[in-house]
């Protein structure tokens, strides 16, 4: 039996980075999409024949379709595709929010999802695939003018609306929604909070439930 493949966007770091890793020890075949080529060298180098280095942007859509098309000819399909490229932003709330970097952020929390969808979508139909998209906390509750809360509402509504979608080739959509997470998204490490190993173990219990089992969304929160 063929391994299963996995592309990932935000691939070369924090939540990617950790389900890379952990899809590859379950026997999964993996993309790694970013835009460090470097730390996506390093990390095929860790990982081995079953990872592919696939540098890009997430915020092109002409970028992810030809680095999916050229994982797929390696791989000879798509099982699932990780929607999980992000960024937060330098200043909360609106009066003190930045224009340019509200744009910035749209583009790679909105329009990122929705590239690496559209790239994907032709590729799951042959496989009856899986979507995973990285939601958060900030979009199951109202904080203070917080745009970045807003684009991760989206990502929630629209990855329920990707599951009715879906259903009709056979196909799931997941909602993964972690509270803070300690990786490089945040200055200052955070070890109290969730690990990215945690958020990784919710996505691959997603991806490996039996196929009458649609995951719609794992809500991660920390203890502490």
């Amino acid at each position: 039996m063929k391994p299963k493949s996995l592309f990932i966007t935000g691939a070369s770091s924090g939540i990617g980075a950790a389900t890379a890793r952990l899809a590859v020890s379950q026997g999964w075949r993996v993309g790694l999409f970013a835009r460090s080529a470097g730390k996506l060298d390093a990390l095929v180098d860790e990982l081995g024949g079953k990872a592919v280095a696939l540098p890009g942007d997430v915020t092109d859509l002409a970028n992810l379709k030809a680095a999916m098309a050229t994982f797929v000819d390696q791989t000879g399909g798509l099982d699932a595709a990780f929607a999980n490229a992000g960024m937060g932003l330098s200043a909360a709330g609106t009066d003190a929010g930045d224009p340019v970097e509200w744009q910035q952020m749209i583009g790679v929390n909105i329009l990122g999802v929705l590239w690496t969808v559209m790239a994907a979508m032709p590729h799951l139909k042959q496989r009856a695939g899986h979507l995973l998209l990285t939601g958060s906390a900030a979009g199951r509750r109202h904080i203070p003018g917080s745009v970045y809360g807003a684009t991760k509402w989206f990502v929630h509504g629209y990855g329920g609306n990707l599951s009715e979608e879906m259903k009709s080739f056979g196909g799931r959509c997941t909602v993964i929604a972690p509270g803070m997470v300690d990786t490089p998204f945040f200055d200052e490490p955070k070890p109290d909070k969730l690990q990215p190993e945690d958020v990784a173990k919710a996505a691959l219990f997603a991806l490996e439930a039996e196929p009458r089992c649609a995951v719609n969304e794992i809500f991660l929160m920390p203890t502490q």
